[in-house]
């Protein structure tokens, strides 16, 4: 056979065999489709490690163990266990910024709550810090402030904590998170609507500040929710006069919301969820129905409200919207207080 004949009988046979046959080799190989096949199998197997859970405070407080809590129970959904990591610092800009600079690809969520959507953004406090770098996709809980008094400052009821600060303005000690935060807007919006002005004193970080200064007889009361103070709350060295809000929280059926003694104030906290900018629609739906699942659960729901925190739903279809919504009515009433 001439070289010319054998050169046109190995082109007609190549050309009969299906491509498949010809590219096997190659993909086998790893020298063809190697991306796109590891790409496919990483998203496919998330997670392929422990998740790290940033809470951006210190532990112990009511954000720490409602965030152990349910992803506790969330990680019983995934192959992967889910591990706490408390940052705290900045108002919680320390442990968020870690957060939207970590890998997107779900292996580090964060803890948002009241300061990380509202006091940091409203002053542009720690440069680099953003929103736009995080994506929020789940709202656990949604919890009122509470005025809490200590044993030691005699006071039993609001009126009473009402009327010493009108009588004698500037004595009554009140607890609060630094400015900027939900409990200091909650202070000046209370001292707006009674006519009467407090001796505010701020502790940063978590509540654990204020629950020792309310113990050690420095404060007179405190601002916070009801599940921040429920260790203090339950043993008796402190009392919950009032909620701020229009609704009875029936974790704590003692303590009557503002409205039931005319007023009309709702402030408080939340938790939220989020992830890297970044991080893809699949993984998120992954977190998202892992936490959820853990929110519905009766173990969740018995305990979130034992410790007297409302539990309050909202999915990443609806988280977004909402943090809009909620940033502008907390703004405008910031601007009307001059805050």
């Amino acid at each position: 056979m001439t070289h010319t004949a054998r050169k046109n009988r190995v082109a007609k046979a190549t050309a009969s065999r299906p491509l498949i046959a010809l590219l096997a080799p190659l993909a086998l190989s790893g020298l063809m489709f190697a991306t796109p096949f590891v790409s496919t199998t990483v998203q496919a197997d998330y997670p392929v490690r422990d998740i790290r859970l940033i809470v951006p405070w210190p532990a112990g407080g009511g954000a720490d163990a409602i965030s152990r809590k349910i992803s506790n129970l969330a990680e019983q959904d995934l192959p992967k266990s889910i591990y706490v990591e408390n940052i705290g610092g900045a108002i919680t800009a320390s442990g968020l910024m870690q957060l939207s600079k970590a890998r997107p690809d779900g292996h580090t969520v964060g803890v948002m709550t009241y300061d990380s959507v509202i006091t940091l953004p409203r002053g542009n406090l720690v440069p680099g810090y953003s929103l736009d770098r995080m994506i929020p996709f789940a709202r656990i809980t949604k919890e009122a402030d509470a005025i809490v008094v200590s044993k030691r400052s005699g006071y039993e009821s609001y009126e009473q904590l009402i009327e010493a600060a009108r009588e004698n303005p500037g004595t009554v000690r009140i607890g609060v998170a630094p400015q900027g935060s939900g409990p200091f807007l909650a202070v000046r919006r209370l001292e707006a609507a009674t006519g009467v002005t407090f001796n505010v004193i701020t502790y940063p970080g978590s509540s654990t500040a204020e629950s020792e200064a309310l113990l050690s007889g420095e404060i007179d009361g405190a601002i916070s929710s009801l599940g921040d103070f429920s260790g203090i709350l339950d043993s008796g060295d402190a009392l919950g006069v009032v909620e701020l809000s229009s609704e009875q929280n029936p974790a704590y059926p003692d303590v009557p919301p503002l409205s039931k003694l005319g007023g009309d104030l709702e402030t408080g906290s939340f938790i939220v969820l989020a992830v890297p900018k970044g991080t893809p629609d699949d993984v998120i739906s992954t977190l998202e129905n892992a936490y959820h699942s853990a929110y519905e659960t009766p173990e969740f729901q018995k305990w979130i409200t034992g410790v007297g925190v409302t539990p309050s739903w909202l999915g990443s279809d609806e988280v977004n919207d909402w943090i809009a919504e909620y940033q502008q009515q907390t703004f405008n009433a910031m601007d009307e207080l001059g805050l």
